[in-house]
């Protein structure tokens, strides 16, 4: 049976050219980047030849980069650093309803240790209202961390209006963007923006699993909280994933290079699927904004009537794969979560899925992918009668 991959926010397949450089790591330039040898010298030159093409597509110093195991511990770096780092500023966080687990769990376990964290209602699609930032920022408020795009909905948040009310309101807040889903589908100014720190992930635009990395402005000192060899700056000791930090340079060379050819034919799918879906299929809503509002690549959608794990597992079937939700947050159940924030009701909530594409679907698998869904969804409504 032919497979149709649309779990893409969720992972994606590494491109030929990043699984050829990991092997050539883990097979002819396996040294140590510490190592004083040859072979150490030309680990370390990969290093720093990956960190430089990160730092050049976010338009900072290489410097600024710290590689890490991933977007979770790229998160909570940032916000367990500063606050570690800053505490006598102030000991309150703003974020929002709907954020990605590994920035909600973090806020709500510093709340144990005495931080206040106040979460800002969203929209429809899960976008942050500007004055309500504003209205929140306070003289203690050390940190403002929001998601720049939504993991469920897509949604694109203002970052460059973000960051002027965080900078007007509060010049000693710092400023945490988590980018893991906007990294190599959207643009990220991060110097117009404001932004102190930044989060990525690999393995979401086609590079390994288990590496990230975080972006940290020049003179922000964060406090490491793994210690040893002092690598990463400092701040993340241990031996680094040499290969994943190639296949993430690699990636990040490989997908810079075709950005606006990859984003553009995304675009075009996501619309139209979602037109497609929207003819054929009744009694739905679209999660996602439509337009420059919403990333390239992420469409979430309601099913009344429908359960969205027994839809999954009916398109499952015809070889085609999508997810009901963040692949996180099926894992770990957040109170509330961005359906609730976002205003669903239970029965919407419960009927949503999320389709996310990239840059190789085609044409002919949306298309098989609309024929799939209106099928399944009118045999499972006729099934429960509703």
């Amino acid at each position: 049976m032919r497979e149709i991959y649309f779990d893409n926010a969720a992972t994606t397949r590494p491109f030929e050219e990043v699984v050829q450089r990991m092997v050539e790591c883990l097979t002819v330039e396996y040294g140590n980047p510490s190592s004083l040898h040859r072979k150490g010298i030309q680990a370390e030159n990969i290093l720093k030849e990956s960190r430089k093409t990160v730092a050049g597509a976010l338009g900072v110093r290489p410097a600024e980069i710290i590689f890490t195991s991933g977007g979770t511990e790229a998160n909570n770096t940032a916000i367990r650093g500063i606050v570690r780092s800053y505490s006598n500023r102030g000991k309150h966080i703003i974020s929002s309803k709907a954020e990605h687990p590994s920035v909600y769990m973090t806020l709500e376990d510093l709340k144990k240790d005495g931080y206040e964290v106040t979460y800002i209602d969203v929209d429809g699609y899960g976008v942050i209202n500007p004055d309500k930032l504003a209205d929140a920022i306070r003289k203690d408020t050390i940190l403002v961390t929001l998601m720049a795009v939504n993991n469920e909905t897509g949604c694109v948040q203002p970052l460059e209006q973000i960051g002027e009310i965080v900078r007007r309101k509060n010049h000693l807040t710092f400023f945490h963007a988590d980018c893991i889903q906007a990294f190599m589908k959207i643009p990220i100014d991060v110097q117009k923006a404001g932004i102190h720190l930044v989060a990525l992930s690999a393995h979401k635009f086609h590079g390994p699993m288990g590496v990230g990395a975080l972006y940290c402005k020049k003179g922000i000192n964060l406090r490491a909280w793994q210690t040893g060899g002092g690598q990463e700056l400092g701040l993340r000791s241990g031996t680094e994933n040499l290969p994943g930090i190639a296949g993430m340079g690699k990636a990040v060379e490989v997908f810079g290079s075709h950005f606006r050819e990859y984003t553009e034919r995304m675009t075009v799918l996501k619309e139209r699927m979602r037109y497609d879906i929207g003819e054929r299929i009744e009694n739905i809503r679209f999660n996602t904004p439509e337009g420059e509002r919403g990333a390239p690549h992420i469409l979430s959608v309601s099913f009344r009537g429908v359960r969205g794990e027994v839809l999954l597992h009916a398109l499952e079937k015809h070889g085609i794969y999508i997810s009901t939700r963040s692949a996180c947050s099926s894992k770990q159940r957040q109170a509330g979560g961005v359906t609730e924030a976002i205003g669903l009701s239970s029965e919407e909530a419960e009927g949503t899925i999320r389709i996310s594409l990239c840059p190789f679907n085609t044409e002919e698998e949306v298309d098989i992918l609309v024929d799939a869904l209106a099928t399944e969804v009118g045999a499972l409504r006729k099934l429960t009668g509703r």
